[in-house]
């Protein structure tokens, strides 16, 4: 008889869910697509996760995190934060249509996990006011605007590469003069 791993089971589910929900979305996820993919119960998944709603706030938590623990926003160094953070959207696609998804079905309603995600926001926004008050990025613009304005920035070409496609060209020299030009941009955007 084979021993059961909640965890890996847990991990399995999570993977799967990721997928699903980077392709689909909320409302066109199916748990028992997840449920098929992962090799696990549907019930399982309810047991563990909840509701799709909150399996979906999940697996984007988590993966905000992630991202969060992978690449700290630096105000010190805002080219190379810039350029980490595409580097992480390129190998880490699912993040920003998870994003992009949320965006679309929720709109400006209240976020499940809400609190949650403004508390990961606010870490980040302080460490932007931190590099303000020493002189290290302008203080001209507010902390959160700014964040906000250098995220889109970095991920509007991972998150429309049709566009990217289109206006800049598909070759290795276009992609790599767009990434000059997104960190040329941030440069300017945060020049005291």
């Amino acid at each position: 008889m084979a021993v059961r791993d909640p965890e890996a089971t847990k991990a399995r589910i999570f993977e799967a869910a990721v997928t699903e929900f980077a392709r689909h979305g909320i409302a066109g996820a199916r748990i028992d697509r997840i449920a098929a993919e992962a090799k696990a119960n549907k019930q399982l998944i309810y047991a563990y996760f909840g509701n799709k709603a909150e399996l979906f706030a999940i697996v984007l938590e988590r993966k905000m995190l992630d991202l969060a623990e992978s690449v700290p926003v630096d105000p010190d160094d805002i080219e190379g934060w810039v350029d980490r953070l595409m580097d992480y959207h390129a190998t880490h696609p699912e993040l920003l249509r998870l994003l992009f998804w949320e965006g679309l079905e929720y709109g400006t309603d209240e976020l499940p996990h809400e609190g949650e995600r403004q508390e990961h926001y606010v870490r980040k926004v302080a460490l932007l006011r931190d590099g303000q008050e020493r002189g290290a990025v302008t203080d001209a613009i507010p902390a959160g605007d700014l964040l906000f304005l250098l995220t889109a920035l970095a991920n509007w070409t991972a998150v429309v590469p049709q566009m990217r496609r289109i206006l800049v060209g598909e070759e290795a020299d276009d992609r790599a003069r767009l990434r000059a030009s997104v960190k040329e941009a941030a440069r300017r955007l945060v020049a005291r």
